[in-house]
C-alpha cells in the first residue's frame, strides 16, 4: 500500500479537476477525481481519501453542500474543503463548518495556497 496521502477532488469542470490533480500530484499526493457529487459518494470506499476537495455548484446549486452533509454523516473524520467561485463570499456569510466544510478555496485556486493548506492539514 502506498504511503502517499489520498485526495478526492470533485468538480463538474474538467479543467479545474485537471489543474488540481496536476498541482497535488506534483507534490506527491495521490489524487482521484469525480465529476459530480453523486460520483464522489460512489468513489469514497474505493478511494479511501485522507481529504476531499468539493465544488459547491455542480448537478444542482447546492450539490456540494448536500455532498458534504452526506459525507460527514458517513465519514466524520475525513475533512472536506469547499472549492468555489463564491467561496470567499460564502465563508463571510455562513459558518462553513456548519455546512460540512473544513475550509474554503476560492476559485481560481491559487496553487501555493492549495499546496500549503493541504500539506499543513495532512502534516506533510
Amino acid at each position: 500500500m502506498s504511503d502517499k496521502k489520498r485526495i478526492l477532488a470533485i468538480d463538474d469542470d474538467p479543467d479545474i479537476l485537471q489543474a488540481v490533480k496536476a498541482i497535488l500530484n506534483s507534490a506527491g499526493f495521490e489524487v482521484s477525481t469525480a465529476k459530480s457529487a453523486k460520483d464522489g459518494l460512489e468513489y469514497i470506499d474505493s478511494v479511501k481519501p485522507d481529504l476531499v476537495l468539493c465544488d459547491m455548484m455542480m448537478e444542482s446549486v447546492d450539490a456540494g453542500i448536500a455532498f458534504a452533509n452526506d459525507f460527514r454523516n458517513k465519514y466524520p473524520d475525513i475533512p472536506v474543503y469547499l472549492m468555489s467561485s463564491i467561496g470567499d463570499a460564502t465563508a463571510e456569510n455562513i459558518e462553513i463548518e456548519k455546512i460540512g466544510f473544513k475550509g474554503v478555496f476560492q476559485k481560481p485556486i491559487d496553487p501555493e495556497v492549495l499546496l500549503s493548506t493541504v500539506k499543513a492539514f495532512l502534516k506533510e
